[in-house]
């Protein structure tokens, strides 16, 4: 972590969704309304916090653009998210947990876990690229790498990614997640129709997806 630059839990969590909206495809600045939604805060508690951190330099703000992390909050972002992402690793492998579960448990852990500590799990691990639901793993030395990301009808057919995000209204991921399209998840498109429909494979049974499901549902691949 950058050395003079000691940060609440509550500016991790801030540093860590603008690293994740870029993993989601934000280009540029993230919009504070959507910082907003993503901590599920309000717009003024979102403005605020913004501006505390652009006064200690760990993000660049925008006005009416949104915000960028700097060199520093990056650095930051990066350590939190590499200790979150080893411990949910951890424990989906170890202890079984669904990849959402081990996600959430981690989430509690990502801010009290130094860089050596994050080093030796890493190790323990097998220096692993990705967590369980199919985000990067920052390196110790070194930014996580991107990672292809497209919409669920965009994977040619007959090929495999993991599920990394899964949109839409409440009732719309209720469904999916019930189906078992769910953030980790692997998943195969079989077939995709004129209306963007998909025929998908997961957890080794079939299941069609209308257009409007599908194409709230982002996956990664290789």
């Amino acid at each position: 972590m950058v050395a003079d630059a000691v940060t609440s839990e509550s500016e991790e969590m801030y540093l860590i969704h603008i690293a994740m909206a870029g993993e989601e495809g934000v280009e540029g600045p993230v919009g504070l309304s959507r910082l907003a939604e993503m901590l599920e805060v309000s717009p003024v508690s979102a403005n605020q916090m913004v501006k505390k951190l652009a006064g200690r330099n760990l993000v660049d703000y925008f006005p009416y653009k949104g915000v960028e992390l700097t060199s520093s909050g990056r650095e930051i972002a990066d350590q939190v998210l590499r200790g979150r992402r080893l411990w949910a690793l951890f424990l989906a492998e170890q202890l079984d947990l669904s990849p959402a579960r081990a996600d959430a448990i981690a989430c509690d852990l990502e801010h009290i876990t130094p860089p050596d500590l994050a080093d030796r799990l890493a190790h323990l691990l097998g220096d692993p690229a990705r967590g369980p639901q199919g985000r990067p793993i920052p390196h110790s030395d070194r930014p996580a790498d991107s990672v292809p990301s497209m919409v669920l009808s965009e994977l040619p057919v007959g090929g495999a990614g993991t599920v990394t995000r899964v949109g839409g209204s409440e009732a719309t991921r209720s469904f999916l997640g019930r189906s078992g399209v769910v953030p980790g998840a692997r998943v195969r498109l079989l077939a995709v129709g004129r209306e963007g429909d998909c025929l998908i494979q997961v957890d080794s049974t079939d299941l069609h997806l209308a257009g409007q499901p599908a194409a709230e549902v982002v996956v990664s691949v290789p």
